[in-house]
This record gives structure tokens, sequence and C-alpha cells, in this order.
């Protein structure tokens, strides 16, 4: 459907929960299936997962129908959900009005606005919003410029464009353009307690650890977020760098500073410094880590940097849950965050602990 990174989060959540009830599809990249959400197939790496609106979306883009869930069955709002996409897209330099579409799917413009809803979840405004971001992103990579990227994907102006795209991209522009062009980049996949693990470094520091189920995967993975780096594996050099990561998640962990060279936004740094100060053993909600760094109304958005974590246990994003202590949603898979949590000794209930008593430092926007 291609989405910004809130309503991203919130498709891959209902992927997750293998929800009945939402009709949009989603694609793996690295098998070149689609899927609906409540496919009983085995979750597939999260990075890999694009999602669309409709199954003739995701046909069009290259994708075939799983056998399994059979998602290119008729649904009927289906076609014209898909008449409305194709809208949008084409009018992609404009704000589109409910009223145009209403009248192109011979609605009312609350009908049309109810068909986003309910089939999607988003409005027809964020789709489109979330499409021209998506564009933006592939535009980067084949335009010459960032300036060409931004009326490419049908921005009127650069003005906002930088400060959303690096918000959703954890970067410039610029950076995503180059990525990581002439980095030197190290990576090692060995067996773990949740699975695969791959710990990649540059000379810096850490740059990335993942869990999967397959190296492919995690391996294709990481060279689509790095495409233009150096890219080698080193399991034997790397050998005592995966000791001190997977010790995170034993009983008795290292205490050793890794060093770790991550991009990110000012207000993910202060979110992810907050993950890394609270202690093994202890959980925090959405809205302590919010209110923590000062900006108690900003929940979204702290969900939205834990989410956007690259770097897995070692930024412990497991140790937040949901205000009434469920788990909510993790990056690598539900059943992984409870096994941390256990591992950690905070039992079954999870439930948040709200003992952040710290002056907030200054406001800051994310």
């Amino acid at each position: 459907m291609g989405v910004s990174a809130g309503v991203w989060e919130q498709a891959w959540e209902l992927v997750e929960t293998r929800s009945a009830g939402a009709m949009f599809v989603y694609a793996v990249r690295t098998t070149g299936i689609y899927c609906r959400p409540s496919c009983p197939s085995r979750r597939p790496l999260k990075t890999s997962v694009r999602f669309f609106a409709t199954s003739e979306l995701a046909e069009r883009a290259g994708y075939r129908a799983c056998k399994r869930c059979r998602p290119s069955e008729d649904h009927p709002q289906r076609q014209r959900l898909t008449a409305a996409c194709e809208y949008l897209e084409e009018h992609m330099e404009e704000t589109v009005k409910l009223e145009a579409l209403g009248k192109l799917l011979s609605m009312s413009p609350f009908h049309a606005q109810r068909l986003f809803r309910q089939a999607l979840g988003i409005t027809p405004r964020q789709y489109q919003n979330a499409r021209r971001m998506e564009r933006f992103r592939e535009q980067l990579l084949i335009e010459d410029t960032v300036t060409d990227a931004v009326y490419e994907a049908g921005f009127s102006s650069s003005s906002r464009v930088y400060e959303r795209a690096t918000a959703q991209m954890g970067m410039t522009p610029t950076t995503y353009r180059d990525g990581a062009r002439g980095t030197a980049i190290r990576f090692c996949i060995r067996d773990s307690a949740l699975g695969k693990i791959l710990v990649a470094v540059t000379s810096l520091g850490i740059c990335s650890i993942a869990f999967g189920g397959l190296e492919s995967e995690l391996e294709d993975a990481m060279r689509e977020r790095f495409p233009r780096a150096e890219i080698t594996r080193d399991d034997e050099g790397l050998g005592n760098t995966v000791v001190q990561v997977l010790s995170q998640m034993s009983e008795h962990p290292l205490t050793l500073a890794l060093p770790l060279d991550i991009r990110a936004t000012a207000f993910q740094t202060r979110v992810w410094q907050a993950l890394q100060r609270i202690p093994r053993g202890e959980t925090r909600s959405y809205a302590d880590v919010a209110r923590e760094i000062g900006q108690p109304t900003a929940v979204r958005a702290v969900a939205r940097a834990c989410a956007s974590n690259p770097v897995a246990v070692v930024i412990p994003c497991h140790r937040v849950v949901g205000s009434d202590g469920n788990l909510t949603g993790y990056r690598w898979g539900i059943e992984r965050k409870r096994k941390l949590l256990e591992a950690e000794g905070c039992g079954a209930a999870f439930r948040a602990t709200s003992k952040l008593n710290v002056s907030p430092p200054a406001r800051e926007n994310p």
C-alpha cells in the first residue's frame, strides 16, 4: 500500500496477529509472493515486506498470489478500492478532495472515506501521502539530485519533505540516497535462542543486529538497507562481537559497552538512550518513555522510534510494553519479545512499571 512509518507499523501489527478483517495484502520481496494478513504461513522478515491496498496492485508490481490463503479471490469492494488508489496515484501532484473521489466511485464523500478506513485503516489523504513518500524513497536511488526526487515523487516543494523524510528514514535524504556508498561493512550470522541472528559492523561500530528465520532473508534485508556499501561476510573475525551480543540474552550478560554506528534523528537518539537506561528485568510503557524524554504527548512517536531500532537487544526496545502490560508489537516478532523478557526475569505478566522520577529535558518536536 506504500505506507509511512506509523501506518506501516499498524499494518504490520495486523499481519503479526493474523487479522482476518484486514482487506489489504502484503508482499514478500525475497519470495515474490503476496498474502492476506490472516495467512497461516510463517511470518516473513519484517524488512522484506511491502503492503498493497488490493491484490491487483500487488500483481501489477510483479508479485504472485499465495496458494494457501488465496488473496486474489474476489472481495465486494476490491474493484472500487483499486480504482480509487489508482486515481490517487495518478494525481500525486495534487491533493484529491473526498468529493472528487466520491464522484469517481459513485458514492458520497462520507462513504468514500469509510471505504478506505474499513479496508485499509487509513484515510485517502493518508494513503496518498504515504505513497508519495514511498515514491520519494524510490526516486532518491535513481534521480541525479534530491530535488529531482522531490518533484518526481509528486511533492510541490521541498520545504517539509526533508523534515518528514528524515523522521521516517532515520537519516537525511542525501544520506539515504548514497546508500552507505563506500562504507565497508562486515557481517556474521549465527544461531541463537531466538533463531538466526545477524550482526553487522563498520569501522566505527555495530550498525545492524537483526533476527530472522533464514540466513538468506537476513542478508538480503541488510544489502537492501545498505545498497552501495562494500559488504563482506566475516564469521571468524566477528566471533567475539557476536558472543558479546548473544550474552545480552543470557542470564549473566557481559557488562560491556558495545560501540554503535547507527544513523538517527535527534528524537530517535533520545528515545534510544532512554531505552538503554531501563534496567534489566524491568519494563516501561511507551507513555513512560515519552514522559522521561520530556514529551508526554509523543507516545506514538516513541513507538515508531522503538520500531525503527536497528540494533536489537543492545538497544533494548523489547523492554517497552503497552500501558496495560501487554507486549504490543515488536520488530522481530512478539514471541521473541516474550522470550527476551522471560530470560531477563520480567515474569509472565509483563506489567509496566512507572518508576521514572526524572526531570524532563527541554521540549523537542519529533
